[in-house]
């Protein structure tokens, strides 16, 4: 063999050595796909004795499937999940409360209140209409500037929204249109809303996609799809409605009996970093960690403002029965889920 020939041989033998030998770390996220490749490698950049394998799916199927195994836990860590949906997880005992080495960069208001903290907060999604100015123009359609416009008649059929059972992203509008309206206000709203909903889809960014996409005029889903789509040249207007956002708070938590706890900690410590932050700051004008994040264009200065109060713990002990209700009412126009 030739000494060139051996060399590479011989890397090759300790690289495969050393992918043997790291920890395997059983995330669960739900994280935006195209958002998981670049965490995934400032991780282990910063880890290389640790590798991530991702399981992903939107933050309601998430949810439920960390519920599903409560007794016999799959995950060791979540990196990326709707403060709501881990509040829950940490009343069933499910969580590993955990004080992360940055904590203190971390905004009290971000942050589970116990001390260690079940969670921590990463960055902040909210509310957003995704407006499609070219298929508006054809089909004649104003422009609404506030929840209550999208009940107008001239919208009928013409709207797509997550599903709130299995997005995120649809259950933090349902909760915030119940607390900025009142309850009965509030399904009132959604009664006359679903009038114009054209199809209830299971994912928070879909609605924004099918709008740039022109298959629907108006699609109601959250900031960063939006951002996202308007910057690749789609024919979007970002509409913020004046009576305020619904939010929510995309955290990392550890999962209680992991065998690699050790390992999960530093995913928690990274997650809370620094060197995290300038990763999520790409993606979002809000942060956990204040003084990182930078302004982006495509939303108003004042975005952070105005997001609603949200009680969450009100969003969390009555998630069941919110969702219930909004079954009976609406499922109806819900695209079927796929099939395994």
């Amino acid at each position: 063999m030739s000494k060139p020939l051996a060399l590479v041989v011989a890397l090759s033998t300790v690289f495969s050595l050393q992918a043997a030998a790291a920890t395997q770390l059983t995330v669960y996220t739900a994280l935006e796909a195209e958002q998981l490749t670049r965490y995934k490698q400032a991780f282990e950049r910063a880890n290389p004795d640790i590798q991530i394998r991702w399981v992903r799916d939107s933050t309601g199927i998430i949810t439920a499937k960390l519920l599903a195994e409560k007794d016999r836990p799959q995950a060791d860590a979540v990196w990326g999940l709707a403060a709501s949906s881990l509040a829950i997880l940490d009343q069933q005992g499910m969580l590993e409360p955990y004080a992360p080495k940055d904590l203190g960069a971390i905004s009290s208001n971000y942050r589970d209140a116990a001390n260690p903290p079940a969670w921590v907060g990463m960055d902040v999604w909210a509310a957003t209409l995704c407006f499609n100015t070219v298929e508006a123009q054809k089909q004649g359609l104003s422009k609404p500037l506030s929840w209550q416009d999208l009940t107008r008649p001239e919208y009928k059929g013409k709207i797509v929204m997550p599903n709130p059972a299995s997005s995120g992203t649809g259950f933090l509008d349902v909760s915030a249109w119940l607390q900025t309206f009142g309850e009965p206000q509030g399904w009132a709203y959604m009664d006359a809303l679903h009038q114009n909903i054209g199809q209830y889809v299971h994912s928070g960014s879909k609605p924004c996609k099918l709008a740039a996409a022109g298959e629907f005029p108006i699609g109601i889903s959250f900031e960063y799809p939006a951002v996202q789509l308007k910057r690749q040249g789609a024919p979007l207007d970002i509409v913020l409605p004046k009576e305020g956002l619904g939010w929510e708070i995309e955290a990392t938590a550890l999962i209680k009996g992991s065998p690699k706890a050790e390992a999960a900690r530093r995913l928690a410590d990274f997650s809370a970093s620094p060197a995290a932050m300038e990763l999520y700051k790409e993606n979002f004008a809000v942060l956990a960690a204040p003084g990182i994040a930078k302004p982006q264009t495509e939303l108003p200065a004042d975005y952070e403002q105005r997001l609603i109060n949200n009680d969450f713990a009100w969003a969390s002990s009555n998630r069941e029965r919110i969702l219930a209700e909004w079954r009976k009412r609406y499922d109806g126009k819900s695209e079927k889920a796929a099939q395994p």
